[in-house]
């Protein structure tokens, strides 16, 4: 009984692998890659080889060239007043900015008068 089970299994793995269906068959039909009048004949190989084209060239564009940076406008650093003047301290960057008041020198006394 094992013999024959055996022999039945064995029948079952031969009709499946020699009955499912490949790539070979297309449309109802054979291809081998040639044939004659199927195709491309059979000394062609598996049909026209194909050529592309290499790849485009590599171009590199020169790089604009680059400009230094206008310097900025020069900033007003004293305000002045009939009575004194603001300072503008610092540079905005590695020191803040700081307005300092500074009066300018008392006015000096008066003339002593004339003597008599």
């Amino acid at each position: 009984m094992k013999k024959v089970m055996a022999g039945c299994l064995v029948l079952a793995l031969l009709l499946t692998i020699s009955l499912a269906p490949s790539d070979a068959w297309a449309n109802g039909r054979f291809h081998r890659g040639g044939g004659g009048h199927f195709g491309y004949p059979y000394y062609y190989g598996y049909g026209p080889d194909y050529y592309y084209a290499p790849p485009p060239a590599v171009v590199y564009q020169q790089a604009p060239p680059a400009y230094a940076a206008a310097p900025p406008p020069p900033v007003q650093r004293e305000v002045v007043y009939p009575h004194g003047k603001y300072v503008l301290y610092g540079d905005g960057v590695t020191q803040a900015w700081q307005w300092v008041w500074v009066p300018n020198a008392p006015a000096s006394p008066p003339p002593p008068p004339p003597a008599r």
